[in-house]
């Protein structure tokens, strides 16, 4: 089993809402207990934002959405600081090759630099994961 995954904001934010939960995104939390998860330098923004809007529309409060942020502090999760000279090279011409936005293209393009399993459960990204041979986190690539 590998000892660091990429993990997507599609996985980390059912984490926060109980009628997204999966068994998938289960799983993924499940393993940080073993091994560490790393995210590219856009998560924490995707993550606040995500928080905000559910905040805006009464699905969450302040409180909850501070807890669910201490929460991902003190799991094993690593943000990878990404230089604009590789998001405009690429980072774009990933999003570009694989028709993904050039967020999420940078989960793509860390996983694919650091030759690590990514969990997600956006199916563009795990389309384009597999298109490239990259490995989807509990799945079988075929």
């Amino acid at each position: 089993m590998a000892k660091r995954i990429v993990v997507d904001n599609s996985v980390v934010m059912t984490w926060c809402f109980e009628d997204e939960a999966s068994k998938y995104s289960d799983q993924v939390l499940e393993s940080l207990t073993r091994i560490e998860a790393l995210v590219p330098s856009i998560w924490p923004l995707e993550v606040a934002n995500v928080l905000v809007l559910a905040e805006r529309r009464g699905r969450i409060g302040r409180a909850g959405a501070s807890r669910f942020v201490e929460l991902l502090r003190a799991l094993p999760i690593e943000i990878e600081v990404e230089l604009p000279e590789r998001v405009f090279s690429e980072t774009m011409q990933l999003a570009r090759d694989t028709g993904l936005t050039s967020y999420d293209a940078s989960y793509l393009d860390l996983a694919i630099r650091e030759g690590l399993p990514l969990a997600t459960l956006d199916k563009a990204i795990r389309r384009a994961a597999r298109k490239t041979g990259l490995e989807v986190f509990g799945t079988k690539n075929k």
